[in-house]
């Protein structure tokens, strides 16, 4: 039995977004595999899949005819590959002139099929090309109005692939030590009493239930957590559409070991009552430990 389950075949026209499809395949974990020559497909796929940092997942991989041997050499790499793969889809990317010659224009690029010649040129040359490879694709997606975001949704409807969701990590800081670089989103809680002002409070961290409760009193905390909450919540949900696997959201104080934590453990429980993914992270937590 082929140790490769799935192989995708990314092709299409050129600057009809096959480099972004192979990326949204790479960030779903898939082995991914740029501009290989459609005649050696299954000597390729077939070698990798003795790799064990290959086997067992899936594998994407753009051809397109820059590489030659299309299309009268496509057919049969499709049949070589079923031989080394237990399944294998073609998706084909096509978007109109216009929008191909405009983002040719943006990125100030030469078409390959219209190096001595326009841009439209080259483009009528590929389509020409490619026109009996698109007619056996097993989907057609036209990009010229697409989002990446639109796109991604467009080819794991088509592979039938459910995302992991998207995992919120709540971290706490002190801004003494300055602020995480990596967060997406920073909240500052300094406005909060201070409970290291409070001598029996002091000696305790915001893991502990006597800074939670002594914070629980303060109506503008209250209300602190249900805005972020909510925006959060927003957040997530808008994420999950663009394929960001992470959301880092960092909550600052001055030492990073009461408000700030007592804040993160608050807001992670809260999100992970309602079906989130949360991670915690107290970054400073023991800095000023007394």
């Amino acid at each position: 039995m082929s140790r490769i389950d799935k192989c995708v075949v990314i092709t299409g026209l050129s600057g009809a977004g096959k480099s972004t499809a192979l990326r949204i395949m790479e960030d779903l974990g898939w082995f991914a595999m740029d501009n290989a020559p459609s005649g050696v497909l299954a000597e390729v796929i077939e070698a990798l899949s003795r790799s064990e940092n290959v086997s067992g997942k899936g594998v994407a991989v753009v051809t397109d005819a820059r590489g030659g041997g299309i299309p009268e050499g496509f057919g049969r790499a499709l049949k070589s590959l079923e031989s080394v793969a237990a399944e294998v889809r073609v998706i084909f990317l096509d978007a109109s002139d216009e929008c191909i010659v405009s983002r040719y224009g943006m990125t100030r690029r030469g078409h390959p099929f219209g190096r001595n010649a326009t841009v439209l040129a080259g483009i009528a040359e590929e389509r020409a090309l490619m026109e009996p490879v698109r007619a056996n694709a097993g989907i057609v997606i036209d990009t010229s109005l697409m989002s990446p975001g639109g796109l991604r949704r467009s080819i794991l409807s088509y592979l039938g692939v459910r995302e992991d969701p998207v995992t919120v990590i709540i971290s706490s800081f002190g801004f003494k030590y300055g602020i995480p670089i990596d967060c997406d989103y920073m909240f500052d809680v300094r406005f909060l009493p201070n409970p290291n002002y409070v001598p029996e409070l002091r000696e305790f961290s915001g893991m502990d239930v006597k800074i939670q409760n002594y914070l629980k009193q303060i109506p503008e905390k209250k209300s602190f957590i249900a805005m972020t909450e909510s925006l959060l919540e927003f957040l997530i949900a808008q994420y999950k559409n663009t394929g960001k696997k992470h959301i880092h959201a960092a909550v600052g104080c001055t030492g990073g070991r009461h408000r700030s934590v007592a804040v993160a453990e608050e807001l992670a429980a809260r999100l992970s009552e309602k079906g989130c993914s949360v991670v915690t992270n107290h970054r400073d937590i023991d800095k000023e430990a007394v």
